[in-house]
């Protein structure tokens, strides 16, 4: 007699979380029309793609992952895709939620330079202490290349890391003591006209 009970338990969680999911807007949307520079009727479209994609309302690492190859078929996108889900996942849960999702697109599609930078700081920065070091960039740098794959130019090995990490620090850690902190990160790159092209051209991309 327990079975049929036992199942209904199971699909009446499932339907809970479903509920909770659908009802889980009207609200959410007005609070996020005020935290991003989304308008109503943007955040319902993302939210319906997003639903689509995760009907669960969260995305885990490997969902995220799995988007990421599905984008750069060429090369092994794991890591990377890693890094950016951990600058997603604000509150380091291992989730991103809609909002969390919203909000980190916000910054890069519609914010000022300053809080684009602010993101690609929180990127490089893996451990969260508040500065870059050789490592943490050399483990983006791998990442990159890595998912770039055969379209790397020039191509990948372990001299061309070393050496591209070398030159890049070298540039930004401005005081010489082995860290890069985000004044230094700020302003090496305001100053440099290549980042700021690359920065302007994520309004156009996403």
């Amino acid at each position: 007699m327990d079975m049929p009970g036992g199942d209904f338990g199971g699909e009446q969680e499932s339907e809970e979380v479903e509920l909770q999911v659908v009802r889980y807007k009207p609200e959410g949307i007005d609070a996020l029309v005020k935290a991003t520079k989304f308008t109503k009727k943007e955040i319902q479209l993302m939210y319906r793609g997003f639903k689509q994609e995760c009907p669960t309302g969260i995305v885990n690492r490997e969902t995220f992952k799995n988007i990421y190859a599905q984008f750069f078929p060429q090369g092994d996108s794991a890591a990377y895709a890693q890094l950016v889900f951990n600058t997603f996942d604000q509150d380091k849960n291992g989730t991103i939620s809609f909002e969390e999702f919203v909000i980190g697109l916000s910054v890069l599609s519609r914010g000022s330079l300053q809080e684009k930078l602010e993101w690609v700081f929180s990127l490089y920065d893996v451990n969260g202490d508040g500065v870059i070091t050789k490592q943490e960039l050399a483990e983006i740098v791998t990442a990159v290349y890595e998912m770039m794959g055969k379209h790397t130019d020039p191509p990948l090995d372990e001299n061309t890391t070393r050496l591209h990490v070398d030159r890049v620090f070298q540039r930004m850690d401005l005081n010489n003591d082995g860290v890069i902190t985000i004044e230094e990160f700020m302003d090496s790159c305001k100053n440099d006209a290549r980042v700021k092209h690359s920065m302007a051209v994520l309004d156009t991309v996403l």
